[in-house]
């Protein structure tokens, strides 16, 4: 899709029409209490619209209609293809409103309209389209027995699933999650993020226009006390998938303790490392890996690479080139398709990252933060114990560890909670593959930043996360349960015989 102009741009924003109420049963409505609660746009502070507030009442009104639905199988029940068919016209009906929803989110979120238009948007739309054309191309099985039984294992719909997004992907990570829950039969609840909940009632839009049955797909905004615990403690609810921050995560544990011992799928932080070793080749495409995977996004990715691990012999010359590309990362109007890096999602997270700057003691590149906006920055950290190195800041700020060698490189990398994601650089393939098992994430990348593809799982080890995986056939797992049906064909004759 070709970019427009700012003006463009902004001229779609001015005639947008904001959705503003809960999506329950197939219809908007207001919290049952009346509250609201503002969204603004992070990138000029002013109020986009007054969202509905939900709470408890909503939580358990949506949780009833979704039971509902289940149980009367006008979803779970529908043959796979035909539920195949009403994922990929709300795929098609997202692509005719592609634009719109790139400008909404945007607004909503603070990131760049060029990432919103070439990534976001495209990829959130395939991701429907690969697990709509999945579903009738899964099989069950029938286990090895003997001639007298058939053993059977089949999977079926987990039931009611609770969805609760994070505010720094809200188009994609709703796609990661309603993509194989949909597909798999459930009807869900979704608690999009405070911060971002405009493209999330969007898409529960286009999907009623799609001929999605009602009480399948519902949308619930409010915080994360009113609506987030409730759904993690509510009854009826079969199982929660998560993707957040780590602190908020282990609550969904101790909401299902208390509660029916749902299941609970996290996908959480990361500090995630870029190890280079002194052989890595092309240091300048290095540079621009290791800068995409600080920056993309303002940094505001659990999949970032926040900290780099770099052998002393090649770090002069790797940090010139990070410089060098990394002030290509301009910030600026997020609606003008040549800024790199939005505001910040709130005032709240932009204070936060601030705070970690101020501890940052050898600033080589950036540091600078006004407004919503923090530059692309690069900061020489003592060794892997700096709060720099260990805690996860979420924002565009990488930070720099000079190593020796490649044990010293692999043991900082693992000496973190996490275990999202990694990355090492090096011209020797044994090195790779060696460093590739030795380091403890869900995902390893080699002379890459990335997070593979639709087709290849993702999650993490540690305090990243457990549970499930997103993405790939293997993120149906965790929305499906697994039934053992045992058949007898022994003949009756025989057995009186015996």
């Amino acid at each position: 899709m070709d970019l427009l102009t700012q003006d463009e741009y902004q001229s779609i924003a001015a005639g947008l029409t904001l959705p503003t109420g809960a999506f329950i049963d197939g219809s908007f409505r207001p919290a049952a209490s009346g509250n609201t609660f503002e969204t603004v746009n992070p990138a000029t502070g002013e109020k986009l619209a007054d969202i509905a507030a939900c709470g408890a009442e909503d939580v358990d009104f949506a949780v009833l209609k979704a039971r509902e639905a289940f149980d009367d199988g006008r979803w779970s029940k529908m043959h796979p293809s035909d539920r195949k068919d009403v994922l990929i016209r709300l795929a098609k009906l997202m692509t005719r409103n592609a634009r719109e929803l790139a400008v909404l989110e945007s607004l909503d979120s603070g990131k760049t309209i060029y990432d919103c238009e070439t990534v976001d948007v495209p990829e959130t739309i395939h991701c429907l389209k690969w697990h709509a054309e999945a579903i009738d191309k899964i099989y069950d099985q029938v286990s090895p027995a003997s001639d007298d039984h058939i053993a059977m294992v089949v999977r079926e719909p987990i039931g009611v699933v609770g969805l609760v997004l994070p505010w720094n992907f809200p188009l994609l990570m709703l796609a990661w999650k309603i993509g194989p829950a949909l597909a798999a039969g459930c009807s869900v609840v979704v608690k999009p993020a405070a911060e971002t909940t405009l493209t999330a009632l969007r898409v529960a839009e286009l999907a009623m226009e799609a001929g999605l049955p009602r009480g399948v797909l519902n949308v619930v905004p409010g915080g994360g006390a009113e609506v987030g615990e409730p759904i993690g403690r509510h009854m009826d609810i079969d199982m929660v998938s998560f993707t957040g921050s780590t602190v908020t995560g282990k609550r969904f544990l101790t909401y299902s303790a208390e509660s029916n011992a749902k299941e609970v799928v996290l996908e959480m932080g990361g500090k995630n490392p870029a190890i280079v070793m002194d052989d890595a080749e092309n240091l300048d495409r290095v540079a621009q890996h290791v800068v995409n995977g600080a920056f993309w996004n303002m940094g505001e990715n659990c999949s970032a690479s926040s900290r780099l691990i770099v052998h002393k012999d090649v770090k002069p010359e790797l940090l010139d080139r990070i410089a060098h590309h990394a002030k290509q990362w301009n910030t600026g109007d997020p609606l003008n398709p040549e800024t790199r890096m939005g505001a910040l999602v709130s005032e709240g997270h932009f204070n936060k990252v601030c705070g970690y700057l101020a501890q940052a003691d050898n600033i080589v590149l950036g540091g600078k933060a006004e407004k919503g906006f923090v530059e692309a920055t690069v900061v020489e950290v003592p060794g892997n114990d700096a709060t720099l190195a260990r805690e996860e800041i979420f924002g565009p700020v990488l930070s720099v560890i000079e190593v020796s060698g490649f044990d010293e490189a692999i043991q900082i990398a693992n000496d973190t909670e996490y275990g999202l994601c990694a990355s090492i650089f090096t011209a020797n393939a044994k090195r790779a593959i060696r460093g590739a098992r030795m380091l403890r994430a869900g995902t390893v990348t080699v002379n890459s930043f990335g997070e593979g593809d639709i087709s290849t799982p993702f999650g993490g080890y540690k305090q990243s996360g457990f549970g499930g995986r997103d993405n790939g056939v293997h993120a149906h797992d965790q929305y499906t349960q697994l039934k053992t049906i045992w058949i007898d064909l022994a003949d009756d004759a025989d057995e009186a015989v015996a």
